[in-house]
């Protein structure tokens, strides 16, 4: 893929999601000796010669940790590690904040680290926390995970609130003031309409990919890409198997029906439940995740449009994208469908730091 190495040389991807950390601690918590991420580590998605390979010029790091009574002080957590992470391989990452940050840092041959957090549950309904986190370089917040924080709806919880609340509005533009990305993923589709209306900067999809080709609620639906294109964010598609494959999901809610004790999405349970259901698990291709880029351009445009792969944030990828090595074979195919070096340059991360760039620039 010579044409594919020459472009992703000079517009590396700028990928909106990684789970590194949380991952990292459960391998080993947190103890950068136990594992050498230079080398491979063969139990992760992630390591340096790996994102080196896929051509990475930028991650966002994933501070994602359970929503209790102790989210907070985790989340600090997470943020320590990723800023220890970046002092052990100062050759290799970079601590950025910035659109700029992360160009000089490309310039100079190290992958740009930025950070978000994964949750409204990370900053204990505090604005003081919203603005200490964004101090200390934390780019993005996910408004919520996969259940309800007191001012917001998630996708995957009962709604209560039909979007935000008062203060779930003030965290929106606190954050606009502040110049943190507001995220848009896990929310509920009335969230994300909501803090749509509210917003003064462009918005983002971290991971998430397109309602109408797999129909479950972390995608977004048409309208709320269409309003997203007019407020000039930036969706960035993902490759989890669970939001990208229509066969998939449905595979999952069947067997979660006929053996209700196992979970399908777990590997040990899927050994398990291979001896006792005898419909075999869908795979999960390649094709599948450029579908949902395909329909996503076609709605939103390719001026909004990105990629949050989520790599060491769930077991299992399509099979051609195993790891962060992968992103050229999902650009060579985008490049076979007819897409130009400009075209892919912006969904690479031009579109991204667009989107930082805009939301510096209405900070207050």
């Amino acid at each position: 893929m010579p044409r594919m190495t020459e472009l992703l040389r000079e517009h590396p991807v700028v990928d909106g999601h990684n789970d590194l950390p949380i991952a990292f601690y459960e391998l080993c918590g947190y103890d950068l000796d136990a594992h050498d991420l230079s080398g491979p580590v063969p139990q992760l998605h992630t390591d340096l010669p790996r994102l080196r390979e896929g051509h990475v010029g930028a991650q966002f790091w994933s501070l994602w940790v359970p929503q209790d009574e102790h989210a907070v002080r985790r989340t600090f957590e997470q943020l320590d590690f990723v800023r220890r992470l970046v002092e052990r391989f100062p050759a290799d990452l970079e601590l950025t904040s910035s659109a700029d940050d992360v160009e000089a840092a490309i310039k100079a041959g190290r992958i740009a680290s930025l950070m978000g957090m994964e949750g409204g549950h990370s900053i204990g309904e505090s604005l003081g926390v919203l603005r200490v986190m964004r101090a200390l370089g934390v780019r993005y917040m996910t408004l919520t995970h996969n259940n309800n924080v007191s001012w917001a709806d998630s996708a995957t919880d009962e709604p209560v609130l039909g979007g935000l609340n008062d203060f779930g509005e003030q965290v929106v533009r606190e954050m606009n003031r502040i110049g943190m990305l507001v995220d848009l993923s896990h929310v509920s589709a009335d969230t994300m309409r909501h803090a749509l209306r509210v917003t003064s900067a462009p918005v983002i999809f971290s991971h998430s990919s397109a309602r109408a080709v797999c129909d479950v609620p972390r995608n977004a639906p048409d309208d709320v890409l269409e309003t997203l294109a007019r407020n000039d964010g930036v969706c960035m598609v993902t490759f989890v198997p669970a939001f990208v494959s229509q066969r998939y999901v449905d595979w999952i809610a069947a067997a979660r029906e006929a053996v209700p004790d196992l979970n399908p999405l777990r590997p040990d349970d899927q050994v398990k439940l291979s001896e006792v259901y005898d419909v075999p698990k869908p795979t999960v291709t390649l094709d599948d995740v450029v579908e949902h880029i395909e329909h996503v351009r076609g709605i939103a445009g390719v001026d909004h449009i990105g990629i949050g792969g989520d790599y060491d944030g769930c077991p299992e990828f399509p099979e051609e994208l195993p790891d962060v090595a992968s992103y050229p074979v999902l650009f060579q195919a985008l490049a076979d469908r007819g897409w130009n070096d400009t075209e892919l340059a912006k969904l690479a991360g031009g579109n991204i730091l667009r989107v930082l760039r805009a939301a510096d620039d209405a900070a207050g």
